[in-house]
């Protein structure tokens, strides 16, 4: 089926190549990185997890957003969801591929990933977490191609699949609780070190990576003529899953300020300073901090509110949304963990023009394989409607 994708409009190769585009500069970039080493990006032996590191745990969310709707509609029939399942499967697919990229890039040398198969500690959560993700990218695609493939044919997805299916469902939640575990188990970082962290990862999970699917869904509406929700149900229903979890997200968020403030533990609360109002003039993520929180209230009002049934609304409620769960994962939650350092100092991270290409291209081949594989899905469906 991928032949599908070799064929399109303009407006899809003038796309395609700019994402190449992105793509070349962003190698030079890495190149640059692999002959001079880490030094070319702003981390430093106080902040040693940058960028990279937290597109990876941003992104480990988006992809462990698909169970949303596979749950529903392979465990419990739920049919509204059937057009738009294999969308979510598929980037799924993209997103884990990027969070192994973006590990690859921050490790320096790229040979060091395989001392995680060549020497695996059974008690490394880093060694579970790399299990986890390569199995679920390999159980989305064996679903996703397998089921889209006796779509096209006509027929019922094979019986063996079935399995697969339903274990890719607390595949799902391991893929974001593993991740939450790498810094929950920290001891060294107040900041990290939460018994909820888990909670908030899955939550936060569950309305970002459903937000960013239903734009997807809306361009591919506009952009072509299969329509992933034509009875118009299933993209209220699942505004109903990611209006719950972004409040239920906040909630946790909440508790974590509370505890860190009211218990007036100052290694607590010094990464909540850093982050709502500065340390000793240190404010970089100030601005930040603050965007997001606006963001998410502004996605919770839009959603909460019948403003969520205005079709100008509603894109902007669940950008929003997605945008509030970047800033706070994909921004914030990494570099403010190592505020103070072992020095009770800060020690402010900016990343480099270098480190910035890099983390676009990254994107940028994520997005590139979310095409190709929506290409390839849109063109099956509209050769089953005509």
């Amino acid at each position: 089926m991928l032949e599908k994708a070799l064929s399109g409009s303009k407006k899809y190769w003038t796309w395609i190549i700019f994402l190449l585009a992105v793509i070349v500069v962003g190698f030079f970039s890495y190149m640059r990185q692999y002959n001079y080493g880490l030094g070319l990006t702003g981390m430093s032996r106080d902040v040693s997890w940058g960028l990279y590191i937290a597109q990876f745990t941003f992104l480990v969310g988006v992809a462990a957003a698909a169970v949303m709707l596979v749950t529903p509609y392979y465990l419990h029939d739920f049919k509204r969801f059937g057009k738009m399942v294999i969308l979510a499967e598929f980037l799924a697919i993209g997103a884990v591929i990027m969070c192994i990229l973006f590990i690859f890039v921050d490790v320096g040398q790229p040979m060091r990933i395989l001392n995680v198969l060549l020497y695996p500690q059974l008690h490394s959560v880093m060694f579970y977490d790399m299990c986890v993700l390569c199995g679920y990218l390999a159980i989305n695609l064996i679903v996703g191609w397998t089921t889209l493939g006796a779509e096209r044919k006509g027929v019922h997805y094979p019986n063996w699949v079935k399995p697969i299916i339903y274990l890719s469902i607390p595949w799902a939640f391991s893929i974001h609780t593993v991740t939450a575990f790498l810094y929950a188990g920290l001891p060294g970082r107040s900041f990290w070190m939460s018994a909820i962290m888990a909670a908030r990862f899955l939550a936060s999970a569950f309305a970002a990576g459903p937000s960013l699917l239903i734009i997807l869904a809306l361009i591919v509406r506009k952009v072509s003529k299969f329509d992933p929700d034509p009875d118009r149900n299933a993209i209220p229903s699942l505004v109903k899953i990611i209006r719950y979890a972004m409040i239920a997200n906040v909630f946790f968020y909440l508790c974590e300020v509370f505890t860190a403030f009211y218990s007036n533990v100052p290694e607590e609360m010094a990464s909540f300073k850093y982050i709502f109002v500065g340390i000793d003039g240190h404010a970089t993520l100030v601005p930040w901090m603050w965007t997001a929180a606006f963001l998410a209230f502004l996605g919770i009002a839009l959603l909460v509110f019948p403003t969520r049934k205005n079709p100008v609304l509603l894109p902007i409620a669940l950008l929003s949304i997605y945008f509030a769960n970047w800033i706070d994962k994909g921004v914030v939650l990494i570099l403010a963990g190592f505020v103070p350092n072992s020095f009770d100092r800060v020690v402010d991270y900016i990343p480099t023009a270098n480190e910035i290409s890099i983390v676009l291209a990254v994107y940028a081949i994520g997005a590139l394989i979310v095409t190709v594989l929506y290409k390839v899905a849109i063109s099956v469906r509209e050769e089953q409607q005509a």
